[in-house]
């Protein structure tokens, strides 16, 4: 997204937040959420491995939490950077609430990574397959700033970690992701 697109929206959302504070906000927010439900949505599907139902109601619990502390927000990053950080961080307490459940989430390896499709020759010819080979921290960058579009720096806010953590996990993902995917090309076949 350019810079003048991306301040644009950042002025939209601010004067949505204001609105959403004054004593009847709801339909303010309710601008809010539609603008960001999307985007906060396909965040979570890709986190989840494509479980619609689940990101659905992490979204929506995403934004009850983020109404609520709507007077938080301090405006020093941009609204969407914050309310996905939420999201983010709810996704974090739904993986520790199984983990503990469970002893370890279900289908999820110790990396958060689903455990099927780990390993075989066939894995690195298939994008998402790729993407669950690497790292949890190296999937969620690339997840932030190439998928979702963020800028380094709002990444890193939203991972809750330090900026050169951020762009050395990037590259780092980027490399496996080449090395990977080297042998893919579209209309290939292995059945011949």
């Amino acid at each position: 997204m350019a810079t003048d697109d991306r301040d644009a929206q950042a002025r939209i959302d601010r004067a949505l937040v204001d609105r959403a504070l004054q004593d009847d906000g709801a339909r303010a927010f309710e601008a809010l959420v539609r603008r960001h439900q999307g985007r906060v949505r396909a965040q979570l599907r890709r986190l989840l491995g494509d479980d619609p139902a689940l990101a659905d109601d992490l979204a929506q619990d995403s934004f009850v939490l983020a109404w609520r502390k709507l007077a938080q927000f301090r405006g020093e990053s941009l609204f969407a950077t914050w309310l996905h950080r939420i999201a983010h961080a709810r996704f974090l307490q739904h993986l520790r609430s199984r983990a503990g459940r469970a002893g370890q989430a279900p289908g999820l390896d110790e990396d958060g990574a689903p455990a099927a499709d780990r390993g075989g020759p066939e894995a690195g010819l298939d994008l998402d397959a790729a993407l669950r080979r690497l790292s949890a921290n190296q999937r969620a960058a690339l997840l932030y700033c190439v998928q979702l579009d963020f800028t380094h720096e709002e990444a890193a806010e939203v991972l809750d970690m330090p900026l050169g953590t951020v762009k050395t996990h990037v590259a780092r993902g980027k490399a496996r992701l080449r090395t990977l995917l080297k042998d893919w090309a579209p209309g290939d076949s292995n059945d011949e």
